[in-house]
């Protein structure tokens, strides 16, 4: 994995300055420690940093071929199928990452169709004077743009742009009304002014410096539920699932995986096992206080059936407000999801031994496991409403002013993209929440924890052959008996009993609400007397919110408020982690 980042500038623009080339390629230099590569041809500069994964020796940055050339990050996990079907053709490496430049001069913009993987690519065509930009259909790898004086400059991670100076620190209140109440952001606007995602599966064309085309691609299969018994599902599922976590395991450097006590993880722990020789090395977090969702006992057990290395960590509350900053500080494009804190710790763990982890995220998305589709596809009259029909903060009064109505806009614009298609209820809530939720919570989070420590996350679940396989399966196929990921849950009872694929979900919840309890008073006069929050909230509030959480929506509101504080401290007043959480909100 890697970290890329330019600038496309208009001709009569100023050439791309030194300065802001070199702070562009070291605020990016934690996703690829490993080299750093510059194209820089008149008012085009393409950077790049690299995490070596594949092809050690020759697979170097930027690559060039006729009059194109491409910095990329990702991996193309069918990249050896595609060499094979391109013969004739001249490669100068072994990388995944030169394919997609060999099909850019064959397919021109069409040139990501084939593509099997995670990337955020840029290709300069020195002969048609454009840059274009191309992300994953399923957001798995991030890439962002922004106007700039003479252009436009792109790059893996908002900070980047922040840093070079290019974009001023601004908040822009609808995306942080979004934040409040959803734990992440939608659409492709994002938290910043003036900076935008490109959405999970577009692709833009640049020249002379401004956006003239945009399109984008889908691994979502069109149409209603299929028509398929379980035992030909099952089958089909296998042959997929098997197909996928083989292509994601290429690699020239080790690999782990992340194993939770949940099928997901279990499900991609065995046909790593069906798959290797060798044990596979598998790393499962935990809590220190007894009260606390924790797997570690389940997961071991799945790890001893099939054959794992398994390895453990446990978190306490010393570590996590020692680290707190440092965590948040990762997520330039916010979300207040807790489970960063579990994954930035495994991730610091993981990178002892490996460069690459295999997680399940996914799953659920996928294969219907979420208790929110279930309420989503009931009639009003059983209980059932839409997903995200109220916010965090709708029954906590702090904040100055309520979240405007509009904070759910985004939403409401994919469940309306998510109806074509003649989709059942159930295919629907799947497909709004892979336009959202998926790609700007859970994969930023895989993405931005594993990235700080350089090590690169990868997803088989969210693989088109699987996809093809499993998403338009009949909803009985989904839900039954109260249960999501039913098919799932079967492949798992057949290969892996062990596993208690049809115990309830569980989840994997962080004390977080705890811990801010148990520091109520002192937590509270900090958060309160930040900038950025007291822009949004009552200082006086604040403070008696933290000193005293009754109910869960109490515990996590004041997780959010934390969360923002640190957020808006290092993102917008640009002020780096001064110590622990205490000492740094004390630094102003």
């Amino acid at each position: 994995m890697c970290g890329i980042a330019g600038l496309i500038l208009a001709p009569n623009a100023a050439p791309p300055a030194p300065d802001v080339v070199a702070r562009l390629i070291d605020t990016l230099h934690h996703r690829g420690p490993d080299g750093t590569g510059e194209y820089v041809l008149g008012r085009i500069a393409l950077l790049h940093n690299r995490l070596a994964i594949i092809d050690l020796v020759t697979g170097d940055q930027p690559f060039t071929a006729g009059p194109a050339t491409l910095v990329a990050n990702g991996e193309i996990y069918n990249y050896r199928e595609l060499r094979v079907a391109m013969h004739g053709t001249n490669f100068a490496t072994n990388c995944d990452c030169e394919v997609p430049l060999h099909l850019w001069l064959r397919d021109g913009q069409d040139y990501t169709r084939d593509l099997r993987g995670m990337y955020a690519i840029a290709i300069h065509e020195r002969a048609q004077r454009t840059v274009t930009l191309s992300r994953d259909p399923f957001g798995i790898k991030p890439l962002y743009i922004a106007p700039v004086t003479g252009g436009l400059a792109f790059a893996s991670e908002p900070q980047a742009l922040l840093e070079a100076g290019l974009v001023e620190r601004r908040v822009r209140p609808s995306a942080r009304a979004e934040l409040l109440q959803l734990q992440f952001t939608t659409g492709a606007d994002t938290i910043f002014e003036g900076i935008q995602r490109l959405l999970p599966g577009e692709t833009i064309t640049c020249a002379d410096g401004r956006v003239v085309d945009r399109h984008r691609i889908s691994h979502l299969p069109e149409g209603g539920p299929e028509e398929i018994d379980e035992d030909a599902a099952l089958t089909r599922l296998d042959r997929a699932l098997e197909e996928s976590v083989d292509l994601h395991q290429r690699s020239d450097v080790p690999y782990g995986m992340f194993l939770s006590g949940g099928i997901d993880s279990a499900t991609v722990l065995a046909l790593m096992a069906r798959l290797n020789s060798q044990p596979v090395l598998a790393f499962t977090a935990g809590w220190d206080i007894p009260d606390a969702a924790d797997e570690r006992a389940q997961a071991a057990t799945v790890a001893k059936a099939l054959g794992a290395r398994h390895e453990t960590i446990e978190i306490n509350e010393a570590m996590v407000w020692r680290h707190l900053p440092e965590i948040v500080a990762c997520m330039d494009d916010p979300a207040a999801d807790y489970a960063i804190i579990p994954t930035w710790f495994l991730a610091r763990r993981a990178h002892q031994d490996v460069k690459v982890v295999l997680s399940g995220e996914g799953g659920d998305e996928i294969f219907a496991g979420y208790g929110r589709y279930r309420t989503a596809t009931r009639p009003w009259w059983l209980g059932g409403h839409a997903m995200y029909a109220g916010g965090f903060f709708d029954k906590v009064d702090v904040l100055r002013a309520r979240p405007a109505a509009g904070w759910r806009d985004g939403i409401a614009a994919a469940e309306i993209a998510a109806a074509d298609s003649g989709r059942s209820p159930l295919a629907q809530a799947q497909a709004t929440d892979m336009a959202d939720w998926l790609p700007h919570d859970l994969l930023l989070k895989l993405d931005r924890c594993l990235m700080a420590h350089a090590v690169e996350g990868r997803t088989p679940f969210l693989d088109r052959g699987v996809a093809a396989a499993a998403f338009r399966l009949p909803d009985g196929l989904k839900l039954r008996k109260g249960l999501g990921k039913w098919l799932l849950r079967r492949w798992l009872e057949k290969h892996v009993p062990v596993a208690r694929p049809f115990a309830p979900k569980q989840g994997f919840t962080v004390p977080i609400g705890a811990w801010i309890k148990g520091r109520g008073a002192q937590l509270g006069l900090l958060v309160a007397a930040q900038p950025g929050v007291a822009e949004i909230a009552d200082p006086a509030k604040v403070r008696a919110l933290f000193g005293d959480i009754r109910r869960w929506r109490h515990g996590f509101a004041a997780w959010q408020l934390l969360f923002y504080a640190l957020w808006h401290r290092r993102h917008i007043l640009g002020l780096p982690p001064a110590g622990d959480v205490f000492e740094t909100l004390a630094a102003m």
